[in-house]
């Protein structure tokens, strides 16, 4: 299952840097999308001793959004904060904010150090000195995120305080077909 996660992502972003991939944008209701995808984490999350908390308002208007990209976005995020987090919580937000929709996943983990937080969306950059459950990675996750989501139209930005956690803050902008 790790290497067909590998290969995929791997395929994924040879083919966004390629400018193979084509998104196919559908009207979602992205506050119920998004809170039943988080929900697949669910029983993993509490069986780490963890608590996940989904609040996910109705936005009052479908967003356009390729599901399949959609789906990698909230996975990625959400495995990197289950990964980092060793107590307390991880919390998923969706509501409007303006003439966007934003995501938040926000972790109560173990936050990045200062010395990575500059390049943290690069290629192959891992976090290699936190505790975390795993050292895996191949350190596209967060690259393959952001490119993701530019192709939505959208910017992906984060806070992190060490010791504290994490929050990942997606805007993508309502209305676009």
């Amino acid at each position: 299952l790790r290497l067909y996660k590998l290969v995929n992502n791997l395929l994924d972003f040879s083919g966004i840097e390629a400018n193979r991939i084509t998104a196919t944008y559908e009207p979602t209701d992205l506050a119920s999308f998004t809170a039943d995808l988080a929900s697949v984490f669910r029983s993993t999350i509490e069986k780490a001793g963890l608590q996940l908390i989904i609040k996910a308002r109705s936005l009052g208007e479908p967003v356009y959004i390729d599901r399949e990209m959609w789906e990698k976005v909230v996975f990625n995020l959400l495995s990197n904060a289950f990964k980092f987090t060793l107590h307390g919580s991880i919390t998923v937000l969706v509501h409007k904010k303006g003439a966007y929709a934003q995501l938040i996943v926000k972790d109560s983990g173990v936050g990045i150090p200062e010395q990575y937080k500059s390049r943290i969306f690069e290629r192959f950059q891992r976090v290699e000195t936190t505790q975390g459950r795993t050292m895996e990675g191949t350190g596209i996750g967060l690259t393959l995120v952001q490119d993701l989501i530019k192709l939505h139209k959208g910017t992906i930005t984060f806070e992190s305080v060490l010791g504290q956690g994490t929050s990942f803050i997606v805007l993508i902008p309502l209305g676009i077909s």
